[in-house]
């Protein structure tokens, strides 16, 4: 026997499923997070239906990447988008309690990647170095975060590399800051917005961690145009705070978090339902990514923050070993530093 042949990516689209789609994506936008942008929606969709202005749409692929351009225009929010399924959406209930299998699939699957705690090392000059490449909930990740803080704690300065983090838990972000911050008092991060029940949940500091907390002591956090959502309030928090500075490129900008909604057999929309609001600035960082206070191509911002430790913890004085250590790294950091703007200036040049 062979297996059937999979739905076309761009199947067709009758006119009744073009029509429940968009009066169910109409109804669905009561629930975003902005009212006011919500009913502008609404209303333009409305009045094209009326006037018969998606009646040309006849593929289903068309109707997402379509419907996905005129939300993102009209609210400005790259999180809204329409999405089509070739095969057939489940139906699955939000409140629903988790299957206790797809819960130990999640973690088996996280070990594997060990949590996406990619590198901890020690860099040369006494810096720790840590390159994470999600937020995995504090459940999973939190005893191998423990680790990873617990094996930089005796260096001088600490890196995080965010630059490939496209976000997870905001309660690891809160985890995590915490070892930055002293016990006491609680530090307030974050604060994340849900409009379906206008309620408020606060992000502050926890008052125990795993091993020694990392105080008093400079902090860089590397990012690009890859680093999103979780891995942007890591960013934005300490730097509201700070506490660290951010070196590198401006990220994506997600801010707002938010779910799927079903709407029909092959299509779903994902849509913001929360808005985050730092208590330090009164502001997020959606659409406009956070900027990073030394700015440089993503492919030099490890040179350029591992430089910029050094040259803090020779300006505090350090002395003895330390200091031949620090001064006997500082000019190999520059040389690379150097060969890879090179690199960079020779790859826009393009082939020869």
């Amino acid at each position: 026997m062979t297996a059937a042949a999979p739905p076309p990516p761009n199947m067709g689209l009758t006119a009744a499923d073009r029509e429940a789609v968009l009066s169910a994506l109409v109804d669905q936008l009561n629930a975003y997070v902005f009212p006011a942008v919500a009913e502008k929606i609404q209303a333009d969709i409305e009045q094209r239906l009326e006037t018969g202005g998606y009646a040309e749409i006849a593929g289903a692929q068309q109707l997402a990447d379509t419907l996905t351009v005129q939300l993102q225009e009209l609210s400005g929010d790259r999180n809204l988008r329409l999405h089509f399924s070739p095969v057939p959406l489940p139906h699955i209930d939000p409140d629903a309690a988790p299957d206790p299998q797809d819960l130990e699939r999640q973690y088996q699957a996280s070990r594997r990647r060990n949590f996406d705690l990619n590198r901890v090392e020690r860099l040369a000059g006494n810096v720790g170095y840590i390159q994470l490449f999600s937020f995995e909930p504090p459940e999973l990740a939190g005893d191998s975060l423990a680790a990873a803080m617990t094996l930089v704690t005796h260096t001088d300065a600490l890196i995080f590399d965010l630059r490939h983090n496209q976000g997870g838990s905001p309660a690891t972000v809160a985890l995590l800051c915490s070892y930055l911050f002293p016990a006491h008092p609680p530090v307030h991060l974050n604060d994340l917005y849900w409009s379906e029940t206008d309620e408020t949940h606060q992000w502050w500091t926890v008052p125990y961690v795993p091993g020694r907390r990392y105080l008093d002591k400079p902090v860089f956090v590397l990012t690009s145009p890859e680093t999103f959502s979780a891995a942007e309030e890591f960013a934005y928090n300490l730097q509201a705070l700070k506490r660290a500075a951010v070196v590198g490129e401006t990220t994506r900008g997600g801010a707002n978090p938010g779910r799927g909604f079903r709407l029909h057999d092959h299509f779903w929309v994902f849509m913001p339902t929360g808005q985050a609001i730092n208590p330090t600035t009164g502001r997020n960082w959606d659409g406009t990514g956070v900027i990073p206070n030394v700015k440089v191509p993503m492919e030099t911002a490890l040179d350029t923050a591992h430089l910029m430790a050094l040259n803090h913890l020779l300006e505090a004085g350090a002395e003895g070993a330390a200091r031949r250590e620090l001064e006997e790294t500082l000019p190999r950091v520059e040389r690379s530093l150097q060969r890879a703007r090179q690199d960079l200036i020779a790859n826009l040049g393009g082939p020869k």
